[in-house]
């Protein structure tokens, strides 16, 4: 596939959280002839699978957010559209910028540049409008408080191996997991092998939070992005554009999953940073980590430059190095999982075929489960 060209197609998308209807039409066009099965769930989110053909096979799922960040209509004040944020926006970026006001149809606007004030101290959002080029009737008629509002603009080449643009966060993630999915697609698996562009993670993981509770994955792997390296940030915080993915290692990650992502690298001699993550990851794989009994987790992350800005920066060799990761992570995993005694716990057990044709484990306290979806009931016992 041609990685550049998906990346325009969804970073052209406006889709703020909770509005990524768009970008998840896309993202499900593009996911089709990589899967046996698109979905779209009642929260937006795009899941496709690969289902590997071996009966009560484990499942894994990959995530990337589709969302972005944006701004929100909340009056109109002499013509001038007052808001508030959605997600992380830093104001520092505001002051002159070009946006994409969600009307029907869209229209431009302009956030304001206040004269006077601290040149080295942001403008605070509650100080700051968006030009619509309207006066107070017209633009109360034509921009309903609530309207959702992002950065204008793509992504465009910078350089020969660098792409600039919105909404690389995460979009850019999700053309990973399209790639690893490619380059799986005449392979054999031993999971069943299940792709999640889920919404709403900039604002509260809800849509991952969703997303895992229905597929009831065994594994999951939260593909996000992180900090690149510039001369301005602070260097033991950062990685740099074109070293490769950034595997996370913490507390919050399920060790041997991360040792697999070690050895996976290695093996495949794919250059990669560490990441320590010491406490709460930032990315969906805490919502995911936590859904129903507990999912074993990983985090790999792409390195990115300027994130939460319409120019954030990010390397198409970095995207075929995570997307060659995960697709050398995803096979043999269900071996792997067996040989240890994994599925979705540490708990070593063993249980009856589930007359659905589901397969599931359970702490070995645990002695039954009843299959809520069913009705069906299987005996699990402790090896």
């Amino acid at each position: 596939m041609d990685m550049r060209q998906a990346l325009e197609r969804l970073c052209t998308c406006t889709a703020p959280s909770g509005f990524e209807a768009p970008a998840a039409a896309v993202a499900a066009e593009l996911l089709r002839p990589l899967v046996d099965e698109v979905s779209v769930d009642r929260m937006g989110n795009v899941l496709g699978v690969r289902r590997c053909g071996k009966e009560g096979a484990p499942r894994l799922l990959l995530d990337a957010h589709l969302d972005e960040i944006g701004l929100l209509v909340t009056g109109v004040e002499d013509g001038f559209l007052r808001f508030r944020s959605i997600g992380g926006v830093d104001p520092r970026m505001l002051p002159g910028r070009e946006l994409v006001v969600l009307t029907d149809p869209p229209r431009r606007g302009i956030v304001t540049c206040p004269a006077g004030g601290e040149a080295d101290k942001s403008i605070p959002l509650s100080e700051l409008f968006v030009d619509v080029g309207l006066s107070q009737t017209e633009a109360e008629r034509a921009v309903p408080v609530g309207t959702p509002m992002v950065y204008r603009g793509g992504c465009f080449a910078l350089g020969e191996d660098q792409m600039c643009g919105k909404s690389m966060d995460d979009r850019s993630c999700f053309v990973t997991l399209l790639r690893a999915a490619e380059l799986l697609r005449d392979r054999e698996l031993d999971v069943d092998l299940y792709l999640l562009g889920s919404t709403r993670e900039e604002v509260s993981g809800a849509g991952a939070t969703v997303g895992t509770w229905a597929v009831q994955p065994d594994f999951c792997v939260a593909v996000d992005v992180t900090h690149g390296k510039t001369p301005d940030g602070p260097a033991d915080k950062a990685f740099a554009i074109g070293g490769g993915p950034a595997i996370g290692v913490g507390p919050n990650m399920t060790r041997w999953m991360t040792d697999r992502m070690l050895a996976k690298a290695k093996e495949r001699q794919i250059p990669y940073q560490l990441e320590v993550m010491s406490g709460h990851t930032g990315t969906n794989g805490w919502e995911m980590q936590i859904s129903r009994e507990g999912v074993a987790t990983s985090v790999l992350s792409l390195p990115l430059k300027y994130m939460h800005s319409p120019i954030e920066v990010l390397s198409l060799a970095d995207m075929e190095q995570v997307a060659a990761l995960l697709a050398a992570f995803t096979e043999g995993l269900g071996k792997e999982a067996a040989r240890r005694g994994e599925n979705c716990w540490s708990a070593c057990v063993r249980l009856t075929p589930c007359p659905a044709g589901r397969t599931r484990c359970a702490p070995s306290s645990w002695r039954r489960w009843s299959h809520t979806q069913t009705g069906c009931g299987w005996t699990l016992w402790a090896t």
